[in-house]
C-alpha cells in the first residue's frame, strides 16, 4: 500500500535551494542608492595618504578626491561625507581652521560640489574635533571640558560656511545637546533653508573609532564620554531620538552600526524620516585584517555584514567600502 505525505509536511528548505530561488525570496536588499562614502582630505599634500590601520582607504589629495568623488557618481552611490584633515599648524583651542572659508573642508566642499553638481549628495562632518590642537568636538571651559553652549555657537557657524562652500547636507557628529536647533537655526537664518540635517542622533563612546583618530590626526587629550553615549544604554537613544526630531533634524543617524544593530532597529521603528547607520573605522579595519590574515572571507563578510545593518532599518549606510560593492551590486 502506497502511502502518500511526509514529516515534515513544511519544508522551508525549499526556498534556499538555487541562486534564482534565494534571490527571488530575499527579505533585505542592498542597492548603490544605499551607500555613502565617507572620505578624508588632507591639506598640504602631494599625493594621497594611505591610512596604515585602514587597508584601501587613504587621506585625499584635493585632486584625488574630486576623482574619488565622480568614481562614486559613476558607481551609483547616494552622498560623499567630507571629513578635513588641517596642517598640525593650523589647530588651536577653538578650531578655527573648521569655520575658515578657506580652511581645508570648505575648499574641498567647493571642490567637490564643482566636481560633481546635484549627481551626487555632497555631505559634511560638522564637528571640531580635527580642527581643535586639544581633539575635542567642542571649546574647553577654563576646567577642561567640553562647553556645550560656546560649542553650539561655533557649531551654527561652522554649519554657514559650510553651506556657502556648496554642502547639501550637514552632520552634526559632537553630540552637544541643542545642537541640530542651533544649526537649524542658522541655516535658516542665511536663507540655506535647503541644506539638509542629518542628526547623529545616537553616537556612542565607542572602541571602534580607533582607526578612524589615525584617520583625521587626531590630537585627542583623554576621552570623550561626557557627551558620546554610554554603550549600555538604549532607552537613552529614544531619548536623544525626540529631541533631534523637535528640533528640525531631516534624517537620523546611529554610530557605530555593527555593535548597535538593537538600537538601530528600535530608532528604525519609532520615526517616519530616513534612518542613516555608519559602519564606522573599527569595523571596517577589522573585517580588512582577518580577510588579509585569510580567516574570514573578505567580499562575503563584506556584504553580510551591509545586509544585516539594512535588515535592522538603515535606509542608507556609511561605509568605506561604499563604491566597491555599489560596483559590484551594479
Amino acid at each position: 500500500m502506497t502511502t502518500y505525505g511526509s514529516f515534515p509536511g513544511t519544508r522551508p528548505r525549499r526556498l534556499r535551494t538555487t541562486p534564482a530561488m534565494r534571490r527571488m525570496v530575499a527579505e533585505t536588499r542592498l542597492h548603490p542608492a544605499d551607500l555613502i562614502l565617507p572620505a578624508f582630505v588632507r591639506e598640504g599634500v602631494a599625493e594621497p595618504v594611505p591610512i596604515t590601520a585602514m587597508p584601501g582607504v587613504v587621506q585625499h589629495t584635493r585632486d584625488s578626491l574630486k576623482k574619488a568623488a565622480a568614481e562614486a557618481v559613476a558607481a551609483g552611490i547616494s552622498g560623499i561625507m567630507l571629513f578635513g584633515v588641517p596642517e598640525e599648524a593650523r589647530k588651536d583651542a577653538a578650531g578655527t581652521a573648521g569655520t575658515d572659508p578657506d580652511g581645508i573642508l570648505q575648499v574641498a566642499l567647493r571642490d567637490v560640489r564643482a566636481e560633481v553638481g546635484d549627481d551626487l549628495l555632497v555631505m559634511s562632518d560638522l564637528c571640531l574635533d580635527e580642527f581643535t590642537d586639544h581633539g575635542h568636538c567642542g571649546v574647553l571651559d577654563a576646567e577642561g571640558r567640553v562647553d556645550n553652549d560656546a560649542t553650539l555657537e561655533r557649531y551654527a557657524e561652522m554649519a554657514q560656511v559650510q553651506a556657502d562652500a556648496g554642502a547639501h547636507v550637514v552632520g552634526p557628529s559632537g553630540m552637544m545637546d541643542g545642537q541640530i536647533g542651533v544649526i537649524r537655526d542658522a541655516l535658516d537664518q542665511i536663507g540655506r533653508e535647503d541644506v539638509a540635517v542629518l542628526a547623529y542622533t545616537a553616537k556612542y563612546s565607542s572602541a571602534f573609532y580607533g582607526p578612524f583618530r589615525e584617520a583625521v590626526g587626531s590630537s585627542l587629550q583623554g576621552d570623550r564620554k561626557t557627551y558620546q553615549q554610554d554603550p549600555a544604554n538604549l532607552r537613552e537613544s529614544l531619548r536623544e531620538l525626540a529631541l533631534d526630531l523637535e528640533e528640525g533634524a531631516d534624517m537620523v543617524m546611529v554610530k557605530p552600526a555593527g555593535p548597535y544593530l538593537d538600537v538601530l532597529a528600535k530608532v528604525a521603528d519609532a520615526v517616519d524620516v530616513p534612518v542613516a547607520a555608519y559602519q564606522i573605522s573599527g569595523e571596517y579595519a577589522m573585517i580588512e585584517a582577518a580577510a588579509e590574515k585569510g580567516w574570514v572571507d573578505r567580499e562575503r563578510a563584506i556584504l553580510e555584514t551591509l545586509t544585516g545593518i539594512k535588515r535592522a532599518g538603515a535606509r542608507n549606510i556609511l561605509t568605506y567600502w561604499a563604491v566597491e560593492v555599489a560596483q559590484k551590486l551594479r
